[in-house]
């Protein structure tokens, strides 16, 4: 058995360590923080999403970027077996809506306290506050890490585990992409992913802090539909984010980065424009003698109506009773197509995980080890893969630990 030296201590690190230690290598973990799962403490607004429960189906369609590339390592380390080892060392687990895997205690410290566990029970030697500057390579294989107090530690495999660019606070800052440069590796260009957008109307910020559940939001490059989905929006000062709009940067971030696009919410999916208009209709009845601006009460919430009433063109003094038709259907179609222009991502510190990275093209699907230099392995966000919000980007962060940590032969 040799020694395996793995570089980044957070989930993917932490996981690959523990295989690597089971199947019998002597293994060390260099951190540079203070200590390790940084990133994994403030998961899921710090409840630490493990991992989501659905069918395999559903599991594959869930990644964005190169979901084949995952073919071996998902069914190498499959959800439920995932669910099946945190029950193993004590870590109990939950399953909440949309197939959400949770710690039972709600506590993202537990799942990081347990890895810690079986971590010192196998013997993995971990070093925080050492940060690895350089991966030495001899004859196209793995020879020595420097780590930046000028110490040189000898090794027979190395896991590389740096992460992305999410967080740059917790440690990820892109040094596995360097490593893997100076390699001969290739990177596909990153972008922050799983990220808030900013929009150009400066209306936006009477709506910071609106919740609209049970919207449909459409992105749209010219008259070509990029992104289509239901669920919830939340506005913010600078734009818009919430569950919806953070799985729109999955599949539309690329685009963003380099022009500005159009966003549109139907704020009533449930009814089509016909019932709708007939549902307005009614409302204006029931209120003809009132202004305008007082009788959409009921149509929306109250941080919304101001802006409503100023896109519909509506004179907000106006009497119900003299809107026209034509009118009344501008605002029938303004609720079903709430128009928003989006101009660009916020930045990795608000990102949940970094789409691009090395490319999958170079790395053995099985093993995670470099076609280009044996006994270096690459594992987790540093690799071109990424998937929606729900679990899904630590599932790849595990799964392909796993692959890694249980095929080095040495």
């Amino acid at each position: 058995m040799g020694k395996v030296l793995v570089v980044g201590g957070g989930a993917s690190g932490m996981f690959a360590a523990i295989w690597a230690a089971r199947n019998g290598h002597h293994v060390s973990i260099y951190e540079k923080n203070e200590k390790l799962g940084k990133k994994l403490f403030i998961t899921g607004k710090g409840r630490c999403n493990l991992t989501n429960a659905c069918d395999m189906d559903t599991l594959f369609s869930s990644v964005v970027s190169n979901s084949r590339f995952l073919y071996s390592s998902f069914y190498g380390c499959t959800n439920q077996d995932l669910i099946g080892f945190f029950e193993e060392i004590g870590v109990r687990t939950k399953i909440e809506r949309g197939d959400r895997v949770f710690p039972v205690s709600d506590h993202s410290s537990d799942v990081i306290r347990g890895l810690n566990r079986e971590l010192n029970r196998l013997g993995v030697r971990i070093y925080l506050h050492s940060e690895v500057k350089r991966i030495e390579t001899k004859d196209a294989c793995f020879d020595r890490l420097f780590l930046s107090d000028g110490k040189e530690i000898k090794g027979d495999a190395c896991i590389v585990a740096t992460g992305g660019l999410s967080y740059p606070t917790t440690g990820s800052t892109g040094d596995g992409y360097q490593f893997a440069e100076r390699m001969g590796h290739q990177i596909t260009p990153c972008i922050p992913s799983l990220v808030p957008m900013e929009v150009k109307e400066p209306w936006v910020q009477e709506l910071m802090g609106l919740s609209l559940r049970n919207v449909e939001a459409a992105v749209f490059d010219g008259k070509k539909r990029l992104y289509q989905e239901f669920g919830e929006l939340l506005f913010t000062h600078y734009g818009v984010s919430g569950p919806l709009m953070l799985s729109a940067s999955s599949y539309i971030g690329k685009r963003l980065s380099q022009k500005e696009l159009k966003l549109e919410i139907d704020l009533k999916p449930a009814l089509d424009l016909e019932t709708l208009d007939k549902r307005v209709l009614r409302e204006f009845e029931e209120n003809q003698k009132k202004q305008f601006k007082n009788s959409v009460g009921k149509l929306f919430p109250a941080k919304l109506i101001p802006v409503m009433i100023e896109l519909s063109g509506i004179d907000p003094e106006k009497r119900v009773h003299m809107i026209s038709r034509e009118e009344r259907i501008r605002f029938v179609k303004l609720m079903k197509h709430f128009p928003l222009t989006l101009t660009g991502l916020r930045d990795y510190n608000e990102a949940v995980i970094t789409k691009g990275g090395i490319r999958t093209k170079e790395i053995d699907p099985g093993t995670m080890e470099s076609r280009l230099v044996k006994k270096v392995y690459f594992i987790g966000e540093v690799l071109d893969l990424d998937a929606l919000t729900g679990g899904f980007n630590l599932q790849i962060a595990w799964s392909t630990a796993y692959a890694a940590g249980n095929h080095i032969v040495i």
